[in-house]
């Protein structure tokens, strides 16, 4: 199935009662990621309407409206926008951060051997909470609205820099930057966060830490 050319989509999406689409952007930059989200979208949404899928659900990012100078979340908007549009049963669930992208985050953030993070909060869950999350939004009824969900901790992302780069025994430092931006954004205090009322995974960072080293 490629969602891009539409080849495959509608005879994957035969009998489907429901559709939960992760697709993702290869590319951060904002058009590219503006044309992939936007003709994966709407060919998705087609062969849905087409299928009478009751249910199409999209995976997006918590604080993804509040990051207008990144091109990519404007992309996810976009996407978001094309979905509630549709006429089609939805949901959208906005995730935090995974604890599985931590280190691109403190990659994209490295000049030299300087990592430059804003002192902000962040709430990073795991990946596998995050696909529960999804699950348990696919089996019941369309919201028509979002859904956030996030990790059961609160972090500053420059504090919780350095503790991935002491896990990797990374001798990169950490600065507490205020204009430092965020894979090209510029952030808030509360920017990456959920609101009050959004649902809390029950994995820790401890905890998954102490998961994956030992390779479960």
């Amino acid at each position: 199935m490629n969602t891009l050319t539409g080849e495959g989509v509608a005879e994957a999406l035969t009998g489907a009662s429901a559709v939960v689409d992760v697709s993702n952007s290869p590319s951060l930059e904002g058009s590219a990621a503006l044309e992939f989200f936007e003709t994966s979208t709407r060919n998705l949404l087609a062969a849905a309407a087409d299928a009478g899928v009751g249910h199409y659900v999209a995976l997006s990012v918590v604080g993804s409206e509040r990051l207008p100078d990144s091109g990519y979340m404007r992309a996810k908007v976009a996407q978001e926008q094309l979905i509630a549009a549709s006429g089609l049963p939805y949901s959208l669930v906005h995730a935090t951060q995974f604890f599985e992208f931590l280190q691109g985050i403190v990659d994209a953030a490295t000049d030299g051997a300087t990592v430059h993070l804003a002192p902000v909060l962040i709430q990073p869950m795991a990946a596998d909470d995050v696909a529960a999350a999804v699950a348990e939004v696919v089996v019941g009824a369309p919201t028509y609205a979002v859904v956030e969900v996030g990790g059961p901790e609160q972090f500053r992302l420059d504090e919780l820099g350095r503790s991935v780069l002491d896990a990797q025994r990374d001798t990169r430092s950490v600065v507490g930057d205020p204009g430092a931006r965020y894979f090209g954004a510029a952030v808030a205090e509360r920017s990456l966060v959920p609101a009050d009322g959004a649902r809390i995974a029950g994995t820790r960072l401890d905890e998954w830490r102490t998961r994956t080293s030992n390779g479960q």
